[in-house]
């Protein structure tokens, strides 16, 4: 065999092997909507929300729970703005599976959930001194506007045309 050959013939293994093991996590990964039996999980760690309002939530389908080798890593949970516009409220991850990407699954399978529900705009925001204004703009999204109050940093509101 030629060396050409064979450095294609290794490329293409190489290739190949790469994206099995990339299937091979993207199939560990689950993103589904949160049960009751995610609860504990859920209010261990959201103190953005009163407790009474994530059982309520699980029961409307407005919280996703993120399961990596069907362990719970996180959450993502979303509202209505002015009661007809997707909102997303809070996605989280823990610490060691932020910033491989999965984030990103979690936002677009959302967004495709809103798509086939009829909706053509989703929102979200973060503060100004947050990083995950950064995330969302390489996600589509785009500044829309700001909410400002005493206490805190610049709340900016981002949307999306799906």
């Amino acid at each position: 065999m030629s060396s050409e050959i064979i450095r294609l013939y290794l490329r293409h293994l190489f290739k190949t092997n790469i994206n099995i093991i990339q299937n091979a996590e993207e199939t560990l990964l689950m993103i589904e909507f949160a049960s009751e039996s995610d609860y504990n999980f859920i209010i261990e760690r959201d103190k953005h929300i009163k407790k009474e309002l994530v059982k309520q939530k699980i029961i409307s389908q407005e919280i996703y729970i993120i399961r990596k080798e069907n362990q719970s890593i996180g959450w993502m949970r979303y509202s209505y703005f002015w009661d007809n516009t997707p909102f997303m409220n809070l996605i989280w991850l823990d610490e060691p599976y932020r910033h491989l990407g999965i984030g990103k699954q979690v936002v677009l399978k959302w967004e495709g959930h809103m798509k086939a529900k009829g909706f053509k705009l989703v929102m979200t925001s973060t503060q100004a001194d947050e990083q995950a204004q950064h995330f969302y703009r390489k996600l589509g999204y785009k500044d829309s506007g700001c909410l400002m109050f005493d206490d805190q940093p610049l709340e900016i509101i981002l949307t999306k045309h799906l």
